[in-house]
C-alpha cells in the first residue's frame, strides 16, 4: 500500500514563502515518479510540478521560476518549494504519485496524499 505523509503548509503572506514535505516508503520513493497539485476553492484540481527517479523536473506555466521541486534520496521525502506566494494560490495542496510522469502532467495519479492547507493572505 502506498502511502503518502504531506507536511509544512499554513499561513503566509503574499510574496512569502512555504515549503512542503511529501514522504513516502522507499519502495514508493523507488517505483513512482512523484508531484504536486493544489485544489482552489471551487476549482478543479490542478498540476504544479513534478519529478521523476532521475530528477528531471516539470512545472505548471503559471509556477514556473518560483515553485522548485526535489526529492532527498536519503530521506525518501519529496519537496515543494514555493516562493512569491500569491492569494489565488491559496488552496489544498496534494503530494501524489504515479508510474508515469506524464500522468502526473495530464492531472491523474495513481496515489494520493491527503491534502495540506495554503492561505495566502494579501
Amino acid at each position: 500500500q502506498v502511502q503518502l505523509v504531506e507536511s509544512g503548509g499554513g499561513l503566509v503572506q503574499a510574496g512569502g514563502s512555504l515549503r512542503f514535505s511529501c514522504a513516502a516508503s522507499e519502495r514508493t520513493f523507488s517505483t513512482y515518479d512523484m508531484g504536486w497539485f493544489r485544489q482552489a476553492p471551487g476549482k478543479e484540481r490542478e498540476f504544479v510540478a513534478a519529478i521523476r527517479w532521475n530528477d528531471n523536473a516539470y512545472y505548471a506555466d503559471a509556477v514556473k521560476g518560483r515553485f522548485t521541486i526535489s526529492r532527498d534520496k536519503a530521506n525518501y521525502t519529496v519537496y515543494l518549494q514555493m516562493n512569491r506566494l500569491k492569494p489565488e494560490e491559496t488552496a489544498v495542496y496534494y503530494c501524489a504519485a504515479d508510474i508515469l510522469v506524464q500522468s502526473l502532467r495530464d492531472g491523474r495519479a495513481d496515489y494520493w496524499g491527503q491534502g495540506t492547507q495554503v492561505t495566502v493572505s494579501s
